[in-house]
This record gives structure tokens, sequence and C-alpha cells, in this order.
């Protein structure tokens, strides 16, 4: 009889198998050429399996990304008093980049085959941009609607962008350094008054 645990490690197992086999199709095949039957052959489950794990192709293809950014917006909500938004971006990101495995591999090759899930993926970091901003207001000492810090928050979204594109190594990680000191160096000139 299966214990609790054992099947949630049977469902994570099964979840994981259905994600790399879609990651796999999506890169070689393309995403609109797949089918949730593919994905399930692929799988070795049935298509209602793929279906009860993922509502959609979408849901699938942009599963990962929605998990890494709620993350994110839930470090940005939970940060603890003193640090800054982009402290704890750089810091999120930098677990996020660590833990990539041969699955966030496979993600990226999807993404670099598939412009429309790429774009797609934009998409999902609005609400990452949102909630960006909200910090980075707080942090300036400026009003929520203010354009500056949806700028900020914007341009440090393509950072996390260009940064999971980008191989890992010295190169990145010294890229990365520099990204952040010039995003630092942005919010702090917005940060004055208008008309400085």
């Amino acid at each position: 009889m299966d214990t609790p645990g054992l099947r949630e490690r049977n469902k994570a197992r099964r979840r994981e198998a259905i994600t790399r086999a879609a990651f796999r199709l999506f890169a070689e095949r393309g995403y609109a050429a797949t089918t949730i039957a593919d994905i399930a052959a692929e799988a070795e489950v049935s298509p209602r399996t793929v279906t009860l794990y993922f509502a959609t192709k979408q849901d699938l293809a942009l599963s990962r990304t929605a998990q890494s950014l709620t993350r994110l917006t839930t470090a940005l909500r939970e940060r603890p008093a003193g640090v800054s938004t982009l402290d704890e971006v750089a810091d999120w990101l930098g677990r996020e980049i660590t833990e990539a495995d041969e699955l966030g591999v496979l993600e990226q090759r999807m993404f670099d085959a598939n412009p429309e899930l790429a774009a797609l993926r934009g998409i999902h970091y609005t609400e990452a941009v949102s909630e960006g901003t909200a910090a980075l207001a707080r942090d300036m000492s400026v009003a929520a609607d203010d354009t500056r810090p949806r700028l900020a928050a914007a341009a440090t979204v393509a950072v996390i962008v260009e940064a999971y594109k980008t191989p890992a190594g010295e190169a990145r990680d010294q890229a990365l350094r520099s990204a952040f000191a010039f995003l630092t160096a942005g919010i702090t000139r917005l940060s004055e008054p208008t008309g400085s």
C-alpha cells in the first residue's frame, strides 16, 4: 500500500518525466508540431495523465517559468526589512541558476527553438515586473505609479532573462556582477529628485 510520502514522490517523478519529454519534443520537433499524445508516448503515460498534471500544452511549456517566478514574487513580498529589492533579486537569481539542472538546459533549448514560447515567457514576467515595481518604488521612496521604478523593474527582468540564456561559468558570474552594479547605479540615479 502506498504511503502519502511515496505517492507524492511518484507524482513528482511522473510530473518531471512529462515535463522532460515535452521540453525535449518541443525543442526537437517544435511546439506547434508536438501533440499531447506525442508527449504522453514519450513519457510512457496516457494522454489523460498528461492533462491531469497540465491543463494545456502552454501550461506545460511554461510550468518551470511559473514556479520560478512564484518563488521570486514570494521572495520580494517576504524580504526582510533593510534588504533591497536588487539584493533579494540577486539572491533569488543566484539560487535559481545555481540549481539549474539538465531539465533547465532542456527548457532553454525549448525556448531557443520556439520564439513563440519565449514571447509567452515574457508575458509571464509581467507579474514579476509589477511586484518588482512596487518593491523598487518603496526602495526609491516614490509613488508606485511613478515611471522610474517600472523602468528599473523592466531592466532587472532583462538581466534575469539574459542570465538564463548564458552558459554557467566565470564569464556569466562576472557579467551578472557587472549587470547588478549597473542596475544599482541606475536605480541610485533614478532615485534622485526629478530635475537633478
